[in-house]
């Protein structure tokens, strides 16, 4: 499945009732080279009274935190296999609850829970450079940072980016990633350019260790700073890497972000076997 090039490989327990996954087989299959590839896999099955209970893995195999966009695939899996209908529905990811529902054109909405840890405008050290970040936690924690705050050269103030293609996302990303600041669980990096209130985002994602084509918990990140340093209004619109386009919603009141969603496409886009 796809959600907004935020790709997972989508295995349902009423077909595979006895499937068992570790972090080796989820590892391998999820590498592009050797196996399907993905971003992450999702394991849904039906718990007691109804319940739609997924569990999301990160390529690597970890576990814990929440993909949004993982979720919103999920939601769109549910309708397909006649576990719901169009109506808002909850659900179960990682043990915690939220609730989602397909739209018209294949777009579906995904509603979390309130986010945490907001810390605005702080400094940080990375790329021999001083820079300007903010941090948020959306169920997965997520540093927001504007490409104009970055230095190509530190010795000429006025080299900063204007590109956001020609970012070096991988290698920044991945020293602020495991930087000690926000060790021992590191974070996900968002590079940020606004453009005529549209935010253009590219994300280094921890546990993918990778740049990705979409990240939903940090697009939702990168609206609520934007939101709070740049004053975006919601529905906020967000273009990854992928093109395709993401919306988050919110309301906002004394202080406390609340009705968070995020929309945008999802899709399957193969089915198939694999022996494991």
């Amino acid at each position: 499945m796809s959600g907004a090039g935020n790709d997972f490989i989508l295995f349902d327990k009423k077909i595979n009732a006895e499937i068992e996954l570790n972090a080796q087989i989820i590892n391998k299959i999820c590498k592009r080279r050797i196996g399907i590839g993905a971003d992450g896999v999702l394991l849904v099955e039906d718990g007691s009274e109804s319940e739609y209970i997924v569990k999301y893995y990160n390529s690597d195999g970890t576990t814990g935190s929440l993909c949004a966009n993982g979720a919103r695939c999920a939601i769109k899996y549910a309708k397909e296999s006649g576990r719901v209908s169009d109506q808002l529905f909850e659900f179960w990811v990682n043990g915690v609850s939220y609730s989602g529902q397909v739209l018209e054109n294949d777009f579906v909405k995904f509603y979390l829970n309130s986010p945490k840890d907001l810390k605005r405008n702080f400094k940080m050290k990375a790329g021999g450079q001083l820079i300007n970040a903010s941090y948020i936690n959306t169920g997965s924690p997520h540093v927001v940072i504007k490409i104009k705050d970055v230095l190509r050269d530190t010795k000429n103030l006025n080299s900063f980016y204007k590109d956001i293609n020609e970012f070096p996302v991988f290698n920044l990303g991945r020293e602020i990633r495991y930087s000690s600041d926000f060790a021992p669980e590191g974070t996900n990096v968002n590079f940020i350019d606004i453009v005529d209130g549209v935010i253009f985002i590219r994300t280094y994602e921890r546990g993918v260790e990778d740049e990705t084509l979409a990240c939903g918990t940090g697009s939702v990140a990168a609206a609520i700073v934007s939101y709070y340093n740049e004053g975006l209004v919601p529905p906020v619109k967000l273009i990854p890497k992928s093109s395709a386009e993401l919306f988050v919603d919110f309301k906002n009141s004394s202080e406390n972000i609340a009705g968070l969603s995020l929309s945008g496409p999802a899709e399957i886009t193969f089915k198939g076997e694999l022996t494991i």
